[in-house]
């Protein structure tokens, strides 16, 4: 079990008291339900849970909410039914999970973007909750589920629905936008406590609520004072951070990286920024200052919850939190959904050609100028129809497919589904096997729109590597925020229509509207986004020994998943293609966590199916 702060959510029955046995001297905070019998167990700061009390009800936010106890307490009110909680949060601002406890039931939901994320098993027969994976697999002492780590292997992360299944066998993940219910015997179900919102505001609208989300967002990150910190790479999000955070009662102190590339503006506009900034306190790092990405592969590997590919970035994260503690930093903000949610991908066209066809062509039109593309091609993209089930399934049987340069941007519902090339034919059969059983289920969209769906999408794979970076940084004296993933921005973000959201010429409209008035307007007038190639790829010229030793007694491969002989040929090549670079950081998330764990690798048997037991 962790040594740092977790909790677990017990239901308000005897049936629980077997499982508090087991967690209870690993904890030294408790809660009690309203019978007096345990609620919440763990190890947690003072500052990171807030409780209220009624007569009828209790209500728990645990996380970044600057709500003191006498106000929750009133918003707690009348609230006498499980059904009405979500009211409690509705004026609340920041990232939590909010866990409540009412006439002898308990429901627990985290964050719509997986920042804050819900597990459950059952410990002793009873079923618990936490908002740590590893906690409750230390609890019931689970091994790693090896069907779903294959999945985890994928270019693209984690997919809806297979993304809402736990590396812990026994171990269940509550999907972001549902909540978990605990009856008093110990018996649960899932409920929706989230959808995402219909994209029916106009821009103008849609920016200021934005505005008042963002703003609530990044005060709750400044209340308190002392002093916080925040990335300032130049690009809009972190900037319009910074330019709010300053407003807020904490000293501010931001930290730039500078890149390798010379061809990468980042710097520059980083430079005005701060120069419009001159009460914050302003470090800037070169680029032989700070560790490269792929530093420390060869260990120690601290607990990790469960793969992340942000692991490659571990020495720098620790660099970055030392820095910034140094500065006197209690907390540090960064940008990490700002892309996701401010921005549209091309797909937007393929429901804008359906919804609001008289405005299509113009959309086209500039798409095709501003990006150099083929008309032709588009258009045969745009006439694609299939439903998500449809093309999850199609996605599934290419997964082994070698990558072709694209004719169009993908209209599908997200991105190709491809294994690495060094995976084995056993993992991507298992690979295969447990998504085929996801599209038996018929899968939903996470929106019926697909830009609605691929923005929701890649918004949760963003909040699971927030997750894991505020675990690490956490670990170093340094806890993160992402304020553009907490919920009312969300919210707010994907209230607006698509096409606007999208803008034809302009870059991130929603955003620059939102922030007019409070980030100088020179500074909104950036159109374009800084690239990190250059960098990533001296860093894995420089670590390549490290992986190539990593590699040699890969555990993966122990457990006959990839084939290290493949992988070491990938990056023995002078100049990988993209396509290599792209998995090796799933591929070293997975190895590096497996050797967290430290436990002895074994080779799954098969089924007939290739499928891993």
């Amino acid at each position: 079990m962790p040594s740092e702060e977790w909790f677990a959510v017990l239901p308000d029955g005897p049936a629980a008291m077997a499982a508090v046995c087991t967690l209870r001297p690993r904890a030294d905070r408790i809660v009690a339900h309203g019978s007096g019998r345990p609620w919440l167990l763990g190890r947690w700061a003072d500052d990171q849970v807030t409780v209220a009390r009624t007569r009828k009800a209790r209500v728990a936010v645990i996380g970044r909410c600057a709500v003191t106890a006498a106000e929750l307490t009133a918003l707690l009110g009348q609230v006498d039914d499980l059904a009405q909680i979500e009211r409690v949060a509705r004026p609340l601002a920041g990232s939590f999970h909010l866990i409540a406890s009412v006439g002898g039931r308990v429901r627990v939901r985290g964050s719509a973007s997986g920042v804050r994320r819900v597990f459950h098993a059952l410990v002793d027969g009873t079923t618990v909750a936490s908002g740590r994976c590893d906690v409750l697999a230390a609890a019931i002492g689970a091994p790693v589920d090896e069907e779903v780590l294959v999945t985890r292997l994928l270019a693209a992360g984690a997919v809806h629905p297979v993304e809402e299944r736990s590396t812990w066998r026994g171990v269940t993940a509550v999907p972001p936008d549902h909540c978990l219910v605990v009856e008093p015997d110990g018996r649960s179900g899932l409920r929706r406590w989230w959808t995402a919102p219909e994209p029916a505001l106009p821009l103008a609208e849609g920016a200021e609520a934005l505005r008042q989300a963002l703003s609530a967002a990044v005060d709750s990150c400044t209340a308190g004072g002392g002093t916080v910190s925040a990335d300032l790479s130049g690009g809009l999000d972190s900037t319009s951070l910074c330019f709010l955070a300053a407003h807020g009662p904490a000293r501010l102190v931001t930290t730039h990286r500078q890149g390798a590339d010379p061809v990468n503006s980042d710097t520059v506009w980083a430079e005005r920024a701060r120069a419009a900034l001159p009460e914050a306190e302003h470090h800037s790092v070169g680029q032989e200052e700070t560790p490269l990405w792929f530093a420390g592969v060869h260990g120690p590997y601290p607990p990790l919850e469960e793969p992340g590919a942000w692991v490659r970035d571990t020495a720098r994260l620790a660099d970055l939190a030392r820095r910034m503690s140094m500065a006197g930093s209690r907390l540090h903000l960064a940008g990490h959904g700002g892309d996701e949610l401010f921005s549209v991908t091309p797909r937007y066209l393929h429901d804008l050609v359906r919804e609001h066809p008289a405005k299509a062509p113009a959309h086209i039109h500039s798409h095709c100028i501003r990006f150099r593309q083929p008309l032709r091609p588009l258009l045969r993209a745009l006439a694609e129809h299939t439903t998500y089930a449809d093309w999850l399934r199609l996605a599934v049987e290419e997964m082994d497919a070698l990558p072709t340069a694209p004719t169009a941007p993908s209209m599908t519902w997200g991105p190709a589904l491809r294994m690495p090339p060094w995976a084995t034919p056993e993992a991507v059969r298992t690979a295969r096997t447990l998504f085929r059983e996801a599209v038996a289920a018929g899968p939903e969209p996470l929106a019926p729109h697909r830009a609605q769906h691929t923005a929701v999408q890649y918004a949760r794979t963003a909040g699971a590597a927030v997750r894991r970076i505020d675990q690490a940084t956490t670990r170093s004296g340094l806890p993160q925020a992402a304020p553009c993933l907490d919920d009312p921005v969300m919210d707010a973000a994907l209230s607006v229509r698509l096409h606007e959201r999208a803008g034809r010429t302009a870059y991130k409209p929603l955003l620059t509207t939102a922030m007019d008035g409070m980030v100088p307007a020179p500074l909104l007038a950036r159109t374009t986004k800084g690239d990190y190639s250059t960098d990533f790829y001296i860093a894995l010229a420089r670590h390549r020994a490290e992986l190539l030793e990593l590699f040699d007694g890969s555990l993966l491969a122990g457990m006959g998943l990839i084939d290290a002989s493949v992988l070491r040929a990938a990056l023995l090549v002078p100049h990988p293609t993209p396509h290599i670079v792209t998995h090796l950081s799933q591929t070293l998330a997975c190895e590096t966590w497996l050797r967290s764990l430290n436990r002895p690798a074994h080779r799954p048997t098969s089924t007939p199916t290739g499928r891993a037991r």
